[in-house]
Order: C-alpha cells, then sequence, then structure tokens
C-alpha cells in the first residue's frame, strides 16, 4: 500500500529540496514547443483558469519536468527510482469555492495517456476550504499502490463503480474512490459523490469545495516515463 498524500500545506515541510536540471525539461517536453515548462520542485503556472503544479513533494525524489500547451492539455516527464513512498503529484487545479448544498452541478471529463509500467495512480484530488477532508478519485493504477484507510465497500456513483476506502493520514480524512476497472477516458459527476459522503454516509457536513485538482500520483517511474493529460476539463455551477 503506497503512503497516502499529506494535505498540500503538509508536503512543503516534508519534501526534500531537489536539484533539478533545466536541460531535462527540454529533453522531455513535447515536440511542438509548449507554452510553458518546469522543472522546479515547486513549479506552478495559471493557464486559462487552471493552475498547474510540478510539485514534488516525496521524500528520495528523482528528476521530474512538467510542461503544459493550456489548462487543459498538459504532461509531465518523471524518473523518480523504484522504492517507495510517493515522490510527487503534478497537477491542474480548478477552484470551486461553493457549499455542497449550493452547487447544482460539479462534473470533469479526462483523457490520458499513462505508461504500463512503473508504480503511480491517475487520480483526482478533491479539498474542502479548511483541507480538513481529501476526497481521492483514482480513475487509473499500474503498480505497487493502494488507497489509504480500511474498505468500505463497492459504490456506483457518478457514473462509475468504485471501491471506497476510508482512513486518516494524522492532518486530515482521506476518503478514497478506487475505479474498480481503469480507465484512461471519461466522465465524472463529481457532486453525487460529495452528497453521498454527506448525507448517506455522514462522513462530513456541509463542506465548502475548495479545489478540484487532477494529476498522476507518482511512486516509481525508473528510466524515465511519461504522462500526458491529453484533455480535462472541470465544469460547476
Amino acid at each position: 500500500m503506497a503512503a497516502r498524500t499529506p494535505s498540500r500545506l503538509t508536503r512543503l515541510a516534508l519534501a526534500p529540496a531537489l536539484a533539478i536540471g533545466a536541460t531535462v525539461g527540454l529533453a522531455s517536453a513535447p515536440a511542438s514547443a509548449a507554452v510553458w515548462s518546469s522543472c522546479d520542485q515547486w513549479g506552478t503556472t495559471t493557464l486559462n483558469g487552471y493552475t498547474l503544479y510540478n510539485n514534488i513533494w516525496g521524500s528520495g525524489a528523482g528528476s521530474q519536468c512538467v510542461w503544459a500547451n493550456s489548462g487543459t492539455n498538459w504532461g509531465v516527464w518523471a524518473d523518480h527510482p523504484n522504492t517507495g513512498g510517493i515522490k510527487s503529484y503534478p497537477d491542474a487545479k480548478k477552484v470551486i469555492n461553493k457549499p455542497i448544498t449550493s452547487l447544482s452541478s460539479l462534473t470533469s471529463s479526462y483523457n490520458v495517456t499513462v505508461p504500463s509500467s512503473g508504480a503511480y495512480n491517475t487520480s483526482y484530488d478533491i479539498w474542502d476550504t479548511d483541507y480538513d477532508y481529501e476526497i481521492m478519485l483514482w480513475v487509473n493504477r499500474t503498480g505497487a499502490v493502494g488507497p489509504l484507510g480500511t474498505s468500505q465497500g463497492t459504490v456506483t456513483l457518478g457514473g462509475h463503480t468504485w471501491t471506497v476506502h476510508k482512513g486518516s493520514n494524522g492532518a486530515n480524512e482521506v476518503f478514497s474512490f478506487v475505479r474498480t476497472s481503469n480507465s484512461t477516458s471519461g466522465t465524472v459527476d463529481v457532486l453525487p459523490i460529495l452528497k453521498w459522503i454527506k448525507d448517506t454516509k455522514g462522513w462530513f457536513g456541509n463542506e465548502t469545495i475548495g479545489d478540484v485538482q487532477f494529476g498522476y500520483e507518482i511512486t516509481s517511474s525508473s528510466g524515465g516515463l511519461n504522462f500526458q493529460t491529453n484533455n480535462l476539463t472541470v465544469s460547476s455551477r
């Protein structure tokens, strides 16, 4: 089972300083020149309403570079050693900042190209504004990775069937929804999942949803692997 990601506020304290050569980013960027790229540990930019993060936060990490043509079309080259523990979560974030009961819709579509080797998951990471609760939606996974906490059974919500896990990383409660089969494209109706946690299970109240993040939680990618978000949209009203 992979170690779970602590809150984004905690990651800054845990991550070691890394020396990452800018030349790696040039070598691993897409053939057409990206509008932005970074090999910095905390490299970040905002493009058409999405904030992108390189986000190398785990101990023992290797090199990683992120590139973007837009906030919805971006990718990562990562070369992390074949050791345990999450090394990074490169992601794109859309800010919602609405209470659950004020949302009439929250949906997202994804289309990714991911490697067949390594150890990682492709996941949504959804936070309330106080970072008390973390809701993860794993749409695919490869290698020796697994969610935090204990199994709560299987549920079909938001257009997918998930195995649900509930636990804590010491900083916040974590609810992980792991898709029962891998998917590289699809649409997730997120709001029914949030309402199921709130109304059916009573695990939290009318939380204000802050960030909807989507990215790759990478444990190992030895030799260098490419992760590409061909398209991502997050919509709310």
